[in-house]
């Protein structure tokens, strides 16, 4: 799925506006959420995320860690503007936050810096961390179903979200690589009953259509594979790395970075 051009167009403008405003640089921005995974709604926000550089000086202070390192603005014509200055996310990208990794391997891209944004994907196998993405998607998949499934009407979102996180631990029970960020390559890999599988094509058929907040009676099947699929996954030992990545290749990432945005002027 692509993104009409007006959309672009008016994305392409709110960073620019945020870039000014906030004295940064905005480093990398995608699309993240359901119409990154292949099932938005028809009503779907534009779910922007980015990576931020500030200038130099602005990180040598002496009270950096009280100084903020997130950007979120207000929705405005169904663009949800969210983002995280550099440093904050390199320290997630040593920990092999799941969410960041998505983010960088996105279908849709909306800004990317054409020398350091390669740089940093080629930065990912070293990074990735098998022992800390499964039990990360894990947890995604127990909270979201702990918070959502309980009680009908049951969110077509909520059900295609755990879905979706529970498909990518097996994923990385399997020893696949990389999780795939779209949703359809995870369920072809997942080797799903039959029924189950049509069960899923017929809920994401009804996501695609309807609206972003429709909700509906519990769906048998699905819910049985969550519920026993959660428990399963309980149990599952992922294997941690004897040494987490060194930080100097992502130190020198950074100070490049620092030196190509030096300033906003």
């Amino acid at each position: 799925m692509d993104i009409a051009n007006e959309v672009r167009t008016a994305i392409a403008d709110r960073l620019d506006r945020m870039e000014a405003e906030h004295e940064m640089t905005v480093l990398y921005a995608c699309e993240s959420g359901s119409r990154a995974w292949g099932f938005p709604s028809t009503d779907s926000d534009y779910d922007v995320r980015f990576v931020y550089v500030r200038p130099r000086d602005w990180y040598l202070s002496i009270n950096l860690e009280r100084r903020d390192d997130t950007i979120d603005l207000p929705l405005e014509d169904d663009i949800d503007l969210h983002g995280w200055d550099l440093r904050k996310a390199l320290q997630l990208f040593r920990d092999a936050n799941p969410t960041l990794l998505e983010w960088l391997r996105s279908p849709l891209v909306y800004r990317e810096d054409e020398a350091m944004t390669p740089r940093w994907r080629d930065l990912i196998p070293e990074y990735y961390m098998p022992g800390a993405v499964g039990p990360a998607y894990h947890g995604m998949a127990r909270s979201i179903a702990e918070q959502n499934l309980d009680v009908e009407p049951i969110s077509h979102k909520a059900y295609l979200y755990v879905l979706r996180a529970l498909l990518a631990v097996r994923w990385v029970e399997q020893d696949r690589g990389l999780v795939p960020v779209e949703f359809n390559r995870l369920a072809d890999a997942a080797d799903l009953d039959a029924d189950l599988r049509a069960a899923i094509d017929a809920l994401l058929d009804r996501k695609r259509a309807g609206a972003e907040q429709d909700a509906g009676p519990r769906r048998p099947t699905i819910h049985a594979f969550v519920e026993a699929e959660l428990e399963r996954q309980d149990d599952l030992q992922f294997s941690k790395p004897e040494n987490r990545p060194g930080l100097e290749p992502l130190n020198a990432f950074f100070r490049s970075a620092l030196d190509r945005f030096p300033s906003r002027s």
